[in-house]
């Protein structure tokens, strides 16, 4: 309880009087008695005031608190969050409202002033925005609840628990749905590829049209038709996507409001949402974590909550990648061939242990390596060098990335593909990688 501005406004009115009439006395000039006992009288009654209405504060019922909020929010998005108070005493008060949100999420709006009405209920919102994916538990709710007399102000917490999951982008995945798919992946910058041959999976008989190659007809079912008859095919459907993420240290690096490490989740997450659309299976395994996650490969929609509900609280660590030990539980479990992307931010000391692990895999499925390129990097590298220190900023940065470029080119000399792009085009370049790669049936 504190007091409020109006009871401090009185308590200096009452004090500059005191002030002034000790210096009229001590200046000599005649100052009625009364006006002392009036000073005085005042400031006893103003705290008698005070008190019985200190008194009365703590006997006033504080309101119910309920909290309507969804269930689940998209990081970095914005999402609405309603209070509704409930007030049983028979007169109306105005008070002030703050809802304790966990750390990691912003909010707007708030505090808020509303209006209680006996037997009413009220409603207020406000805005929240997720800074962190992960699982928060909201437990209470504090109201600043005037006096009577409006002398103070109480501060109580209500208990009103609630919880809610933080996801990755998903609105943009469940977005594309209103869309059609074609025209959502060119909006994001995906380039889909001329299809270069036929697919690998048959997929119907039909007639003979011109432009079809004579390598499709079809001669037992033209001979009893008596007509040309051509088989069609279509993209191998029923294969198999896996994805590698790499939790450790590399992977916290840092250029806007998201980490390298969410890019990278909502990449897979945008990869997961195409393939499966493509009749593929996702699956997903995580290293230098500290408890390694893996989901098998499974096709349908449905694989993509799995994926989102096993993955909206992964964090990264100070671990460092242990390719090995990532190759070892990969290939214990992923006996069937299938895509296996691996996603790390690659530095120039990766080398022999990096291309050890990553050939293994390779001999049993189709890998490739997708690394993320920190933006900075290009940013030095464009920057005009005037100083001494601009000029060593500036070779420091030229040389890491000529030994990074090397690292690429001795993974891509054994045969093993690289995807090395800025952590924001990450999901598009996975996604034209990935159709290209099904339109040539190599995977």
């Amino acid at each position: 309880m504190k007091p409020t501005r109006l009871l401090l406004i009185w308590l200096g009115i009452l004090l500059g009087l005191s002030i002034l009439l000790g210096a009229a006395t001590a200046l000599q000039f005649k100052v009625p008695d009364t006006m002392h006992s009036v000073v005085w009288g005042l400031l006893l009654a103003l705290l008698l005031l005070a008190v019985l209405d200190a008194l009365r504060l703590q006997r006033r019922p504080s309101p119910q608190v309920q909290r309507q909020m969804p269930g689940s929010l998209a990081l970095g998005r914005w999402g609405e969050v309603r209070l509704t108070l409930e007030y049983g005493a028979p007169q109306a008060l105005t008070v002030q409202v703050f809802d304790h949100a966990p750390d990691g999420l912003s909010v707007e709006n708030l505090p808020q002033s509303i209006e209680l009405r006996p037997g009413e209920r009220s409603e207020l919102g406000y805005r929240l925005r997720p800074l962190r994916r992960g699982h928060f538990n909201f437990s209470r709710c504090e109201i600043h609840l005037p006096s009577p007399l409006g002398l103070w102000s109480a501060r109580r917490f209500i208990e009103a628990t609630d919880a809610t999951r933080v996801y990755p982008d998903f609105a943009r995945l469940y977005g594309a749905q209103l869309l059609g798919v074609d025209n959502w992946l060119s909006q994001l910058g995906v380039r889909q590829r001329q299809r270069r041959g036929l697919g690998l999976e048959f997929h119907q008989l039909r007639e003979f049209r011109e432009g079809d190659s004579l390598r499709q007809i079809d001669w037992k079912a033209t001979a009893r038709q008596r007509t040309p008859i051509a088989r069609e095919y279509q993209d191998e459907r029923d294969q198999q996507v896996v994805f590698m993420l790499d939790c450790g240290r590399r992977m916290r690096s840092q250029d806007d409001e998201l980490s390298h490490f969410d890019h990278a989740l909502n990449a897979c997450l945008l990869l997961s949402y195409v393939a499966l659309r493509q009749g593929d299976a996702v699956g997903f395994c995580t290293f230098a974590a500290d408890q390694p996650r893996y989901v098998a490969p499974v096709k349908g929609s449905s694989q993509l909550n799995l994926l989102l509900n096993a993955v909206y609280d992964l964090d990264t660590t100070r671990r460092t990648a242990d390719y090995e030990a990532a190759a070892n539980q990969l290939l214990a479990r992923q006996k069937r061939r299938a895509l296996v992307i691996l996603v790390t931010n690659l530095r120039d000391e990766d080398d022999e242990e990096l291309l050890s692990a990553v050939k293994r895999i390779s001999r049993q499925h189709r890998v490739l390596v997708a690394s993320l390129r920190e933006e900075v990097l290009d940013r030095l590298r464009q920057s005009p060098v005037q100083t001494l220190p601009e000029a060593l900023t500036y070779s420091g940065t030229v040389d890491y990335l000529n030994t990074r470029d090397e690292l690429h080119d001795r993974l891509k000399a054994h045969g093993l593909s690289v995807l090395d792009t800025l952590p924001s085009a990450m999901g598009a370049a996975l996604v034209t990688r990935y159709l290209g790669w099904k339109k040539a049936g190599v995977f």
